[in-house]
């Protein structure tokens, strides 16, 4: 993949980091907001109920960051390239399946945690994804490289140069505070759940301002695999 240079004419011109980050934080809001509704929706169909849980991968913002991840990717990937149709759901398909994969794996690894659990659907992989879902995902990358990105790189192409680099440069410290302090959180969490008392500085701010009560709330789905 060839990245451009920006200039001072167009913001974010063709494939690049400014545009990748504006997919990754578009990305990860529709992700979010999806991944609620469907929760309201399955979860109003058993019980009659109207419940709104979050649905994140962050506790700042409503941004659910696999999907902003997977965006990217397929961008990088999949987008300006002159693949058959059937070509572009085979490697989005594969992509979304892998990207979920090891997403589940790195979590389930290094905070002893699932947020999500196929195990018992058809044609699981280890109860990370299943082979329907990367179906799925494949017609959505289908459709979101022959439609939808060429729509919004346009119009991330006007936004206004120094505006888009002020807002690119916030953002982006934005969520790095945002992933480091949600994910290291976690962790801590996991390390209270084994008993582990903190000793440091951040692990003891973890703790008081981070507590499981606190990060229930903005990952009601996720659960511990040891040391609950």
């Amino acid at each position: 993949m060839k990245y451009l240079k920006e200039n001072k004419n167009t913001f974010a011109k063709g494939i690049c980091f400014d545009k990748l980050f504006i997919i990754f934080i578009i990305g990860s809001i529709i992700g979010s907001f999806y991944e609620e509704i469907f929760s309201m929706l399955l979860t109003y169909s058993r019980t009659g109920n109207i419940v709104w849980e979050y649905r994140r991968g962050v506790i700042y913002g409503p941004f659910n960051v696999i999907y902003g991840f997977g965006a990217i990717i397929i961008v990088s990937l999949l987008a300006d390239k002159n693949h058959k149709w059937y070509q572009t759901i085979l490697y989005g398909a594969l992509l979304g399946g892998g990207i979920e994969y090891f997403v589940g794996f790195l979590q389930e690894t290094f905070t002893n945690s699932i947020s999500w659990d196929y195990s018992n659907r058809f044609l699981n992989i280890n109860g990370r994804t299943t082979i329907p879902y990367m179906f799925v995902w494949g017609i959505f990358s289908f459709l979101f490289v022959k439609y939808l990105y060429p729509f919004v790189s346009s119009k991330i192409e006007k936004i206004p140069y120094n505006l888009g680099k002020l807002l690119v440069n916030v953002m982006f410290v934005f969520m790095v505070v945002n992933m480091t302090i949600s994910w290291s959180a976690i962790i801590r969490q996991n390390l209270r759940n084994n008993n582990i008392p903190a000793i440091t500085p951040y692990g003891r701010f973890l703790d008081k301002h981070y507590p499981d009560e606190f990060l229930e709330k903005y990952f009601p789905n996720m659960s511990f695999t040891r040391g609950d």
